[in-house]
């Protein structure tokens, strides 16, 4: 008997009882028990090019309520607001949302300078700090070579994008990332680290990547227990990069066991 062709024979078999219920081998357990009716997924409203229906909108253009000063918890957030995009305003600082997140699908949209001034690390720098602590890259990487784990689209220091997607300054670029939170036992032990998912473009760029710890710029910082929910957090790096449509739907994963 060839061994190499009994994979191939199942699969045909497979196919055919799909295809043909009353084919199915007579051993096969009742369809019955493949089948599942709970829980239903609860039904949201996604139209085209769109905002989902269950998604937070923490950012429409209108005003920054939804957003503080990092610097200067519960002051206002001190970047500025021009044609529905807000802008960062050099040597203000940070800026992060009021609400806190853990698990989470984020829709953001960013722009880099039309003038381009600098290179490499200093042109068009930015970051999204995913709880205030785990940075995916912001960078003008449109012909402007540097480290390419500090490039667009990394997770800075840590991996490095799988393309350059990148458009030319001025152009409006999106990011759609799923971020998965680190999980910390009651003793405040790491049990999993934080993953990362992300489409630049709508070109994938980091698939299920794990966080080694916090972003720094020189080290590896280890993981620190911390909330299970912390603020989304935009980068001050002295550049002028603009965001918009900035939207977060909250994440339930099956439990698992």
């Amino acid at each position: 008997m060839n061994l190499k062709l009994v994979p191939l024979a199942a699969l045909v078999i497979a196919r055919a009882s799909a295809a043909d219920p009353a084919s199915a081998p007579d051993n096969l357990p009742p369809h019955e028990l493949t089948e599942f009716y709970a829980p239903v997924p609860p039904v949201i409203t996604a139209p085209a090019g769109g905002i989902p229906s269950d998604a937070i909108v923490v950012f429409d253009g209108k005003n920054l309520d939804n957003w503080e000063s990092a610097k200067n918890p519960g002051q206002p957030a001190p970047w500025r607001l021009e044609d529905g995009a807000v802008i960062v305003e050099p040597k203000t600082g940070d800026i992060r949302t009021k609400q806190s997140f853990g698990d989470i699908q984020l829709h953001l949209e960013f722009r880099e300078p039309v003038k381009i001034v600098g290179d490499s690390q200093g042109r068009g720098n930015s970051g999204v700090f995913f709880m205030g602590l785990y940075e995916l890259q912001v960078l003008d990487s449109y012909n402007n070579p540097t480290y390419v784990n500090g490039q667009v689209g990394s997770i800075y220091k840590q991996h490095v994008p799988l393309v350059n997607a990148a458009r030319p300054p001025g152009e409006w670029q999106t990011y759609d990332a799923v971020f998965l939170a680190p999980r910390f036992d009651a003793a405040g032990q790491l049990l999993r680290p934080a993953y990362f998912t992300v489409f630049h473009n709508g070109v994938l760029i980091q698939y299920h990547v794990a966080a080694r710890g916090p972003t720094a710029w020189r080290g590896t910082p280890p993981y620190v227990a911390h909330p299970a929910k912390l603020p989304l957090q935009l980068q001050e790096h002295g550049n002028p990069v603009a965001f918009r449509n900035i939207w977060i739907r909250e994440i339930t994963l099956p439990e698992t066991k």
